[in-house]
């Protein structure tokens, strides 16, 4: 499906941003492990948090969805049974993640631990998507799993494991996040050291669900015993920051824009676009709404901001890490007169596409100068707009929709956004805000 953007001078409103993407997948997951019924209010509705939700379902968890459980249709509650730390059943049928890297790489930690073998599937893109970086440290632990030269399908052999010390070369998240899943069910201690801190969303996680975590070093080395026991919570997800980053960057983009994003997730890992719209010269003001308790909760708040001036952005490799989901939005100010520099983000490459490639084609295809590094891109003209009506091709991604969305913002007349339905993996309704916002 394609959506026609129409050029707008500004955006202006408030608005909340659906539930964050990776927060849910985690309370999912963690929720199904514990001891007995968790509420998760506000799960995101994007297609990838419930591909998490139909593989727990072939697990044996009895989940319930309910749509406007308190009276308001964007609150989405998600009824979970927990099975207990031995309770999963063995799957009848391969467990679809769909487009979910998140769903693949932690669940992969998950059933690591189970006594069965296990069949995790994905769609096209999610297969071309490597996995050896969960693969080799698992089987470290114990674990056997089968690959296609390191790609998914996967078929997880799990055993009794055994604590490691992992050393990332490469901070991810994810694979973070599936070594500490497999960790809580392993003998002994299990330590994950990275040469940066990654989004810490799964040690706030498991403290909430009763669990607990060693972090050290600023959160660049996290361990967790294993044996340990969880207990169901009643949870708020807070609002997504990497969907709201897309409203952030396009009123930062346009001098007199100004936009409230409220109840969104302010976890200090996740949150460096703050400081780099600022850099750029956006007004930028974050009112924390609710603070994180004995470590056991997600901050989150309200961003406001408004639009001031254009200049040129460089992104260092240091710190691509904590902003690697917001880099797509970030490049749709290259339509907009600013220019972006990115270096040290060839991470990208491995992504629901090739980020870096199509981020390039589709500015040059709305009539933005860009070109790829090998880690990165440079796009845009600084104190110019370059863009002119084009056509972008999100090739599948929704973070490339988006992006191509925002940038198009700039344009001089209607530019069209071909694969525009992807955004449902994450935003369903972004292109129905995008309208409020621009009207």
């Amino acid at each position: 499906m394609s959506t026609v953007v129409a050029p707008a001078r500004h955006v202006r409103g408030r608005l909340r941003v659906p539930g964050d993407k990776s927060i849910s997948h985690r309370y999912a997951l963690l929720a199904a492990l514990a001891s007995g019924t968790s509420r998760l209010s506000n799960y995101s509705p994007g297609a990838d948090c419930h591909s998490t939700l139909a593989c727990l379902r072939g697990l044996g968890v009895s989940i319930t969805e309910d749509t406007g459980a308190r009276g308001d249709g964007d609150i989405r509650d998600i009824l979970i049974i927990g099975r207990g730390r031995d309770g999963l059943s063995s799957p009848s049928l391969p467990l679809d993640a769909g487009n979910s890297g998140s769903t693949m790489r932690m669940l992969s930690g998950v059933l690591a631990a189970q006594p069965f073998t296990a069949h995790v599937i994905g769609d096209a893109s999610l297969s071309r998507r490597p996995m050896r970086r969960i693969i080799e440290p698992l089987g470290r632990m114990g674990c056997r799993i089968d690959s296609a030269d390191g790609r998914p399908p996967l078929a997880i052999h799990g055993a009794a494991l055994h604590g490691i010390l992992h050393r990332a070369e490469v901070p991810s998240a994810q694979v973070k996040s599936a070594i500490m899943l497999a960790g809580i069910h392993a003998s002994g201690t299990t330590t994950v050291v990275e040469p940066v801190q990654t989004r810490d969303h799964t040690e706030h996680a498991l403290r909430a669900f009763g669990g607990s975590v060693q972090v050290e070093d600023g959160g660049t080395r996290v361990s967790v015993n294993g044996g340990q026991s969880l207990t169901a919570r009643d949870l708020t997800v807070p609002g997504d920051f990497s969907s709201a980053a897309f409203w952030m960057v396009a009123a930062a983009a346009q001098p007199g824009s100004h936009v409230e994003i409220e109840d969104v997730g302010l976890n200090p890992s996740r949150t460096g676009l703050v400081d780099i719209l600022r850099r750029f010269g956006a007004r930028v003001e974050v009112d924390l709404t609710s603070g994180d308790i004995g470590g056991a909760g997600e901050p989150r708040g309200t961003i406001t901001v408004e639009g001031d001036r254009i200049g040129r952005l460089d992104i260092a490799a240091e710190e691509v890490p904590g902003i690697i989901d917001e880099l797509p939005a970030i490049a749709a100010l290259a339509g907009h007169g600013a220019e972006v520099s990115v270096r040290g983000a060839a991470e990208l490459r491995v992504k629901e596409t090739d980020r870096i490639a199509a981020l390039v084609a589709g500015l040059r295809g709305l009539g933005i100068s860009a070109d790829e590094r090998p880690d990165g891109f440079v796009a845009g003209e600084t104190g110019r707009s370059t863009a002119g009506a084009g056509e972008a091709d999100a090739r599948g991604d929704h973070r490339m929709a988006m992006a191509f969305a925002i940038a198009a913002l700039a344009g001089p007349s209607p530019s069209r956004i071909i694969g525009a339905d992807s955004v449902v993996i994450s935003y369903p309704g972004f292109f129905e805000t995008l309208g409020r916002l621009v009207a």
